[in-house]
């Protein structure tokens, strides 16, 4: 072969191998691909952006929604104490007797318990039952034979409960009955 067959050979290789095959995609010129690139790219740092601003900002409304929840609570649980406090403070500017004073401040201790009972607060049982150590403390013992051994017989502090929870032990005086330990 002569050198001008071989580069016409060589041409029409070249010019069958730059034609596209049937279904194959062109590629795009360098520079239309890095403008696609950076679209995409551009697309993506605006989407990240949003999603956090809107991962801020559900953030702060659960902030803000915990802190309105325990503002309610507070508020549901000081608002029955109000009352009880404005009497307290008339018992202090009465004039009246030291037995009426005394009715006055039953009223209000009442007025206290149903506050608490209202948040489902209640008062361990102590005198008159076994001493436990679970919801009572015990701050001394007294010998005595009338009263079954380690049971309360003085509240020296009322224990208080919610619903099953302790909330602190009463403090209390139980009972030792030697006569029973000797039997």
């Amino acid at each position: 072969m002569s050198e001008q067959e071989l580069n016409e050979n060589y041409t029409a290789n070249e010019e069958q191998n730059e034609a596209p095959l049937e279904g194959e995609v062109i590629p795009m010129d360098a520079g239309a691909e890095l403008e696609q690139a950076r679209g995409e790219r551009d697309a993506l740092k605006d989407r990240l952006a949003r999603l956090q601003a809107e991962f801020d900002n559900a953030r702060k409304r659960e902030v803000k929604e915990r802190q309105d929840a325990r503002d309610y609570a507070v508020q549901a649980t000081v608002e029955p104490f109000l009352g009880v406090m404005d009497n307290f403070q008339l018992a202090l500017k009465a004039q009246g007797s030291a037995e009426q004073l005394r009715v006055g401040v039953e009223l209000i201790l009442k007025q206290m318990e149903e506050a608490l009972r209202n948040l489902n607060v209640q008062a361990v049982e102590a005198v008159g039952a076994e001493f436990d150590p679970r919801v009572h403390e015990a701050l001394g013992s007294e010998e005595r034979a009338d009263v079954p051994d380690h049971q309360v017989i003085e509240e020296i502090r009322r224990g208080y409960k919610l619903r099953d929870k302790l909330l602190r032990p009463a403090l209390v005086k139980i009972a030792t009955n030697s006569a029973q330990h000797e039997a």
